[in-house]
C-alpha cells in the first residue's frame, strides 16, 4: 500500500492531491496547521481532520496531523510518527504548504521590489513559502531512499515568465531549481523529484474572494496521482510540468469530465536573456 505524506492539505491543492491519493488507497498523512481547535486568520474553511476524513471515504486512510512546516521540531516529530506507524516506509512527498499568501494585499505584493516591506516579503515568502518545501524534503528524504519513493513539489512557473512579483517569482523560482537539484543528488538512490505547476485554482480562499469557473483542486491532485502510479516516472525527475500537460499526457480529466489547458503566461512576460558571453543564460 502506498504510503504518502501531503502538507498544507487542510484545504485547497493539498486537499485535492490527498484526496486524489485517497482514490488510489494510499494510506495519506494529511498535515498542516488548521485543527479543529486553530483556524487560519482569514477564517478559511478545512482542517486537517475533515480532510484525513475525506480520504478515507474515499477508500484510502487518512491520517490527520498537525505540523506547522516553518518549525522542523514538528517536521521531525512528523517524520518520526511516519516511520513508527509504517516501518519506515514512504512512497510519496506532496510538497504543498505555502504561507506566502498570508496577509495578501493585491497593491503591496506586485509593489516593486525597493518599495515593498522586505522583511515580511521574506518571512513569507521564504521562510513560510520556500522553507517549508525544502525542510520537510530534508527529513523526509531517509525513508524516501528506503523506498525508492517520489517527491512532488507544487510551485508556481511558466518557462521562465516573470510571475508578476519580485519575491514570489524568486521564491517560487528556487522550487523549480530544487527540483532540478536536488533530482540529480537523489537519482543514485532511485528517488524521484517532480515540480507540478497548478493553473488557476478553485481553492477555498479564492471561492471566499468570489472567483468561479476554474479548475478544481481535485485536477491537480489527479496529476500527482498520475506521477505516483507511473512505473517510468523517473523519466521525468528533475523536471517541472504543467497540470493542463499531465492531464493530457496521462489522460487525467477535472471532476467535471473537462480537461483545462495549462497555465499560460503573457509571452511579453519572458525575461530575455542577455546575449552576452559569462552571463547565467551562456551555453
Amino acid at each position: 500500500m502506498t504510503v504518502a505524506i501531503v502538507t498544507g492539505a487542510s484545504r485547497g491543492i493539498g486537499r485535492g492531491i490527498a484526496l486524489s491519493l485517497g482514490d488510489m488507497g494510499a494510506v495519506v498523512y494529511v498535515t498542516g496547521r488548521s485543527t479543529g481547535g486553530a483556524k487560519p486568520p482569514d477564517d478559511a474553511p478545512g482542517t486537517v481532520e475533515e480532510t484525513a476524513a475525506l480520504v478515507t471515504e474515499r477508500g484510502g486512510h487518512g491520517v490527520a496531523v498537525r505540523c506547522d512546516h516553518t518549525n522542523y521540531d514538528d517536521i521531525k516529530s512528523l517524520m518520526q510518527r511516519v516511520s513508527d506507524e509504517c516501518n519506515g516506509n514512504l512512497d510519496v512527498l506532496a510538497n504543498n504548504a505555502w504561507g506566502g499568501y498570508e496577509a495578501y494585499d493585491q497593491a503591496g505584493f506586485s509593489a516593486p521590489f525597493w518599495r515593498q516591506d522586505f522583511v515580511a516579503k521574506w518571512s513569507g515568502m521564504f521562510v513560510a513559502g520556500l522553507q517549508p518545501t525544502l525542510a520537510t524534503s530534508h527529513a523526509a528524504i531517509p525513508m524516501l531512499i528506503g523506498s525508492g519513493g517520489l517527491i512532488v513539489n507544487i510551485a508556481a512557473w511558466d518557462r521562465g515568465r516573470y510571475l508578476g512579483a519580485f519575491m514570489y517569482d524568486t521564491a517560487k523560482s528556487a522550487i523549480v531549481r530544487s527540483t532540478a537539484t536536488l533530482a540529480r543528488e537523489l537519482r543514485p538512490h532511485h528517488v524521484n523529484v517532480v515540480a507540478v505547476f497548478p493553473g488557476f485554482t478553485s481553492t477555498e480562499r479564492v471561492q471566499m474572494a468570489g472567483a468561479t469557473g476554474l479548475e478544481s483542486p481535485e485536477y491537480t491532485g489527479r496529476c500527482v496521482a498520475a506521477l505516483a502510479a507511473d512505473p517510468q516516472v523517473e523519466r521525468r525527475s528533475g523536471g517541472g510540468y504543467r497540470v493542463g500537460d499531465l492531464a493530457r499526457d496521462y489522460g487525467v480529466t477535472d471532476i467535471d469530465g473537462s480537461q483545462p489547458a495549462p497555465f499560460d503566461l503573457p509571452d511579453e512576460l519572458v525575461l530575455t536573456p542577455p546575449a552576452i558571453s559569462g552571463s547565467p543564460w551562456s551555453p
